[in-house]
């Protein structure tokens, strides 16, 4: 009664307006991989090609700190010398640097 059927009708909204929370979550996905996923894939694509190019008289550090040299390799362990005849076997993943020839002497 109040109010004029064309003022009703024009407040119910546009079409624009329906895909107004689509666009809004592309951006917010399309942030969320480029500051989030992308460079988090990077850095698992960096640690891959270090393990794959580990070969035997590699020095290394594992992720909880040892320091050593590699001394057998297979598929999912690695065998690391932290000492004179004192070798320890540790999973492949668990490897977090290839260090420099001759470190493990200066150390």
């Amino acid at each position: 009664m109040l109010i004029s059927d064309a003022h009703a009708q024009a407040a119910a909204g546009t079409p624009a307006d329906a895909f107004s929370p689509l666009i809004m979550m592309a951006v917010f996905f399309a942030i969320f991989y480029f500051i989030a996923i992308r460079p988090q894939m990077k850095r698992a694509k960096e640690h891959r090609s270090m393990l794959d190019a580990i070969a035997k008289g590699d020095e290394v550090v594992t992720s909880g700190g040892i320091l050593g040299r590699v001394t057998d390799m297979s598929d999912a362990f690695i065998t690391v010398e932290i000492s004179d005849k004192l070798e320890i076997k540790v999973q492949k993943h668990a490897i977090s640097a290839v260090l420099p020839k001759g470190t493990i002497k200066s150390a």
